[in-house]
């Protein structure tokens, strides 16, 4: 990412125009390279793998999706408004061998569609970021692992961060900091179905449950054979939900372990009681009223 792609960017973000973009690419602003143990701790933080389609924006000379290809077998496609740095990324793509599976196309970051993309990487200033963020949870699957270079997303909080020494940095002090989100599935809405609890000697029970979420965090209310649920540790990743609850059976309290995994309308998981030497708890549940994310 060069510093003269995001003050391009930033341009064309406050004129709204993208021809603000290519007027503001051509002003004299030197070329900062990612560095090089950045760039693999940001493939480190993803977890990158030969069965991931890699997206750059503002890919500058390329090197992000051709370190992609070549180290972890990824395919990679780096979008970048400066013509020049374009051409210098195909022709080093195809230097390195690497052609066939790293392209590279000159263009808008905020008209090029991303829903391809399973990793998202991005050196974007934070104004850009937040205009950028309502896209990332339309266009990307859950699941997609996205991580930003030395900006972070405000509210919306990573899922993991990391700092990375960087001597002689430009500007700041010499270290990167790298911020990863994940992409949740959307949870919100009005919940229903079964928990069975089998094992416990006990028939299936009707299992309702309200989610509120924010981001990836997920705010529940839920019952189980119409007795109240204590939730506590409520968290997302991807498709994944879990959370801890606990259920008052007249003096006793239950403990319960959810775990699940939400398909369009539809969630099937397991429930563990701590310490029970019994088999996973049968949960399934559909969603009767669907909700929206919170992004604000």
């Amino acid at each position: 990412m060069s510093v003269r792609t995001l003050c391009a960017i930033g341009a064309a973000l406050l004129l709204g125009v993208t021809a603000a973009a290519k007027a503001a690419v051509s002003a004299d602003v030197p070329y900062v390279p990612t560095p090089w143990n950045v760039v693999e701790t940001m493939f480190d933080m993803a977890k990158v793998t030969a069965a991931d389609h890699l997206i750059d924006l503002g890919s500058g000379d390329g090197r992000i999706v051709i370190e992609a290809v070549k180290k972890r077998g990824a395919r990679g496609f780096g979008i970048e408004l400066d013509p020049h740095l374009v051409k210098i990324a195909k022709e080093e793509a195809q230097k390195q061998g690497v052609a066939g599976r790293a392209a590279f196309a000159e263009g808008n970051l905020f008209t090029f569609n991303l829903h391809e993309a399973s990793v998202l990487t991005m050196y974007l200033y934070p104004q850009v970021l937040m205009h950028l963020r309502p896209k990332l949870f339309e266009q990307l699957k859950p699941g997609t692992r996205v991580v930003s270079h030395d900006f972070h997303m405000d509210a919306w909080k990573p899922d993991l961060q990391r700092e990375v020494p960087v001597p002689g940095k430009s500007y700041g002090p010499p270290v990167s900091a790298l911020y990863m989100w994940v992409i949740p599935v959307n949870a919100a809405g009005t919940w229903s179905g079964q928990l069975t609890l089998g094992p416990l000697g006990e028939a299936p029970v009707r299992f309702e449950m309200k989610v509120a979420q924010r981001f990836q965090l997920p705010e529940i209310a839920a019952s189980a054979g119409g007795v109240p649920l204590t939730i506590s540790d409520a968290k997302m990743r991807g498709e994944e939900i879990r959370f801890n609850a606990l259920q008052k059976r007249g003096d006793a309290t239950l403990n319960l372990e959810f775990s699940g995994r939400i398909s369009g309308e539809t969630l099937n998981g397991a429930v563990r009681i701590p310490g029970a030497e019994t088999r996973a708890l049968e949960w399934a549940a559909n969603r009767t009223e669907r909700g929206k994310i919170r992004l604000d």
